[in-house]
């Protein structure tokens, strides 16, 4: 194995020095400004360690840290100088690798942005690199990405395909942009196997299926859905296939048809077209999709199952019109919802509101109803949706084109879109709503309700929609806002149902206690609160006293966790935290900060020059602003909170929760005993130090009777204490010094066993209070008249027949969308939601039963969608993957690809069903 060899940094011109921090800083920063204002598609980015990164943003900014207002400042000695970083060292972001070649090195699979990598502009890398050397070079594109493509993104993953070579059966692997051509995809394989393009043909081989890719060679390997890690099908001697041994794209037209036009599967939708015979007999019509199950078939591993030809109702597939598998999924989980397939197979045209303006004058409604009594027609061939898709393009242009969609989207809009075209209310009253302003809930939400069918009154409305109750709490007047609001599905977040432990020490403010080390377990997705509440625990905390949590960074406080909604995922395994318990905090309290420092000795100029550094962890005593405090106060205060510290503590009882309790000393003792009373309560002054609010340095050694100024605008009062040789002695301070971090690194755990995320744990999660965190969301206090980061809560109320509950498995940030692939454990039966209901006066028990699923498989803008659909009669399962559908077992049904839930509410009578 030839390992990577790291360059050296290249060398300044002769008699020329280093740039300074701050030079570099400015130097990067402008670069920046500018690179970010200018960005395109086909930019180049480089990926750089965020270990690396840190270090170079400690070092450039060390000045602005020393010239702030902090400890470091009192003493010019105190500063932290941080060092100039060593070579850049991308290698902890790659697999070793064999070769020495730079573009061949395989990023780890599971990098985070921000938390493994930085991604810098090509300008900002090239200076970095001219200053510090290293390596290797991680060069990655700017491409346009989104439902819109017109998102600029860094593609940091490249597509990873398996080739696979037929008949002879090499295979080998290949990176490339997804936004590289068809094109260039065949001349990378024939490149690859050293073969000529008139040999081959390629295929789209997800799942072990063969797609055909579209046949203009020009579009993209995006444009074809072509997907991470899946298989590419190279068949070689294709003079059996076309006539004329006419090489691929230069003049066989019958490969040039629209994919629209073909019989050809697509990737757009990875359709699993049953009979794909040779191409030289294929004839390329439409009808093409009718192959009898029997015909010889050159699929590497045929289908099984229900044809598309189907003699049973409702077992008719839709077409693929190119990246159309979101709108086939979604159409045939409505159509199969027996409601709804009852109501557009009979009259329902005397509902159609063709005024309103907030419809599509009832075309959006009859072309659906038009397409569901198609699929519901007995023994009809797969359809083309093409005059639906022509209103959805006309009516909503976000979906025009032929671009991958999210079918959760496409769903909403249908949902909104049929219930306006079918909407009773031909006249909408203008009706305001009221706040509850302590009235019942059961009389706001009927009268909310009430208002709400008075505008909107159609089978969607019948059939789909439900109600909740949002409660908002302004976190400054405490006024409470109570609403209740209609609701046509459920979005869902995937809460991880794994733990996470976590490590505080916990201190005492009272001198009472010594720091004591716990460990809690709490839930990876939990809050403050939670962590608050399991230490309060765990520490037997009194009813009068609170936990201040707070993090440590280099000897300080860096933070104070005071918001208890605060997300735990804010903490990192290698932070410091420190818990002080504090009696229930009063009007007029602010905090004392103990900052301990130790004596440093530097040689400066051949001089040795003394100075003093921030050492051990910070204690924290609350302290009045309303009264007069005297320099002497503050000196008791400290030796009470210095307290548990003494040494020789055999001559004080200490009890089993670590209380301080003293005892009745010998004759021998008493000397000792003396000098504990004067090192605690006696006229021994500590070697305190004060910073007002004007950044002055006070000696609260003298003065003893002197009052200190405390501004009630600020939240904390610095006292530094100096630790000297002869104080150490008195004081044993390594109960402050080995903080540990909040994520032990000692030995790897035992891997916990990790049950299946479920579904309760997801509405559990999507029902929990949550801060209103972004600019958008904050909430206009109605008695404040200002904009606030309220709590929100939100309750099921009123849950309609038909529960749509969609599993939110796309988080973005800014490089390309991610995809969540968590298996969620969902009921098929009995998905009991009677425990949610905030509306107690409904006692009914609220069962449900999944009849059909939108699954998405791959990633987000080049995934395929399928869907899952029990049909009621038969009781039975199946998979309708755009035009193939096949018989699915119940065991089938639950993957970790489900997007989209259909639930129906039980009932006892059958007569419901189709």
């Amino acid at each position: 194995m030839t390992p990577f060899v790291e360059p050296r940094p290249p060398s300044l011109a002769q008699g020329r020095a280093w740039p300074t921090p701050e030079e570099e800083r400015l130097k990067i920063r402008d670069m920046s400004l500018a690179a970010e204002s200018q960005s395109k598609e086909g930019d180049t980015f480089y990926i750089i360690t965020q270990r690396w990164w840190q270090n170079w943003l400690d070092y450039v900014n060390q000045d602005q840290l020393n010239d702030g207002l902090s400890p470091h400042s009192l003493d010019s000695a105190d500063a932290c100088v941080s060092k100039r970083p060593s070579n850049i060292d991308n290698k902890v972001l790659i697999y070793e690798s064999t070769t020495s070649d730079c573009s061949a090195a395989e990023l780890h699979d599971t990098l985070v942005e921000g938390r493994d990598y930085v991604l810098l502009p090509e300008e900002v890398w090239n200076q970095l690199y001219s200053w510090y050397g290293g390596g290797p070079t991680l060069a990655r594109k700017v491409i346009n990405s989104g439902l819109s493509q017109m998102e600029l993104a860094v593609e940091v993953y490249p597509l990873h395909l398996e080739l696979l070579l037929k008949p002879k059966g090499d295979r080998s692997t290949i990176r490339i942009s997804k936004k590289e051509t068809i094109r260039e995809l065949y001349r990378r394989v024939c490149e690859i196997f050293d073969l000529d393009p008139e040999q081959i043909r390629i295929y789209d081989f997800y799942g072990q299926k063969k797609h055909s890719l579209p046949m203009d060679l020009d579009k993209t390997l995006d444009d074809a859905n072509i997907q991470m890690d899946q298989e590419i099908l190279v068949e070689v001697n294709m003079t059996n296939y076309v006539k004329n041994n006419d090489p691929v794209g230069k003049q066989s037209n019958s490969f040039l048809l629209e994919p629209s036009k073909s019989g050809l599967s697509i990737a757009g939708g990875l359709s699993a077209t049953k009979g794909v015979s040779k191409i030289g007999n294929m004839d390329l019509s439409q009808g093409q999709n009718q192959v009898s199950p029997h015909r010889e078939s050159n699929n590497v591993q045929e289908s099984s199952g229900v044809t598309t030809r189907s003699a049973t109702a409702g077992l008719t597939g839709l077409l693929n019109l190119g990246n159309t598998c979101y709108m086939n999924s979604a159409i045939q989980c409505l159509v199969h919802t027996p409601e709804f397939a009852r109501y557009f197979r009979e009259d329902y045209f005397g509902e159609i509101n063709w005024q309103n303006p907030m419809g599509m004058v009832g075309e959006l409604a009859l072309s659906f109803g038009e397409l569901l009594r198609k699929i519901w027609a007995a023994g009809r061939t797969p359809i083309a949706p093409r005059p639906f898709k022509t209103k959805l393009a006309r009516f909503a242009p976000q979906f025009s084109g032929y671009n991958q969609h999210d079918s959760q989207e496409l769903l909403a809009f249908l949902l909104d879109g049929l219930h306006e075209d079918l909407n009773r209310v031909k006249d909408k009253p203008y009706i305001l709503s009221k706040d509850a302003n302590g009235r019942p809930d059961e009389e706001v939400a009927d009268e909310y309700w009430a208002n709400h069918k008075a505008r909107n009154d159609s089978i969607i409305v019948d059939v789909c929609q439900g109600q909740y109750k949002s409660t908002l709490v302004c976190p400054v007047c405490a006024k409470v806002s109570v609403t209740f609001d209609p609701f046509m599905y459920l979005s869902l977040p995937l809460q991880s149902t794994a733990t996470r432990p976590l490590t505080v020490t916990i201190f005492s403010s009272d001198g009472s206690l010594l720091p004591n080390v716990c460990t809690v377990t709490i839930p990876k997705q939990g809050r403050c609160r939670d962590l608050i509440q399991a230490l309060s625990a765990v520490c037997s905390l009194k009813p009068h006293e609170k936990l201040l949590l707070a993090e440590i960074q280099n000897n300080l406080i860096h933070r104070f966790f005071e918001d208890p909604l605060t997300s735990l995922s804010s903490i990192k395994d290698e932070d410091h935290l420190a818990a002080y318990r504090i009696p229930q905090p009063a009007k007029g309290i602010i905090f004392l900060q103990l900052i301990h420092r130790l004596e440093d000795k530097e040689t400066v100029n051949a001089q040795s020059v003394k100075g003093w550094k921030p050492y051990g962890t910070p204690l924290v005593s609350p302290i009045s602003c309303d009264d007069v405090t005297t320099r002497g106060d503050v000196q008791s205060m400290v030796r009470t909170m210095l307290s548990p510290l003494l040494k020789h503590r055999e001559k004080y009882d200490m009890s089993e929760n670590g209380i301080l309790s003293a005892v009745e000393p010998s004759s021998e003792s008493s000397s000792w005993t003396e000098r504990i009373n004067d090192a605690t309560h006696g006229t021994g002054k500590l070697p305190l130090h004060l910073v007002d609010e004007n950044n002055v340095c006070i000696d609260l050694s003298v003065g003893e009777e002197k009052p200190i100024k405390i501004s009630s605008s600020s939240k904390s009062l610095l006292v530094f204490i100096n630790w000297s040789k002869e104080l150490l002695e008195e004081y044993d301070t390594s109960y402050l010094e080995s903080l540990p971090e909040v994520c032990k690194n000692g030995l790897p755990a035992k891997k916990a066993r990790t049950e299946p995320l479920s579904l309760y744990s997801c509405l559990e999660a999507f029902l929990r209070e949550e801060p209103l965190v972004s600019e958008p969301d904050m909430w206009k206090c109605p008695q404040c008249k200002e904009r606030r980061q309220a709590s929100k809560k939100l309750d099921l109320w009123r849950l309609p027949k038909v529960l749509v509950i969609h599993l939110k498995r796309f988080s973005y940030n800014r490089s390309i969308k991610h995809k969540l692939d968590t298996f969620v454990n969902f009921p098929i039966y009995d998905l009991d939601i009677t425990k949610y209901i905030a509306n107690k006066n409904n006692s009914d028990p609220q069962l449900y039963e999944l009849y059909a699923l939108i699954n998405h498989y791959g990633s987000m803008g080049s995934g395929h969608y399928t869907a899952h659909i029990k049909l009621l009669d038969e009781n039975r399962w199946y998979s309708f993957d755009d035009n193939h559908i096949s018989a699915i077992g119940e065991d089938e049904v639950k993957t970790n690809a489900a997007y989209v839930l259909f639930y129906r509410r039980k009932k006892e009578d059958a007569s419901e069903n189709i």
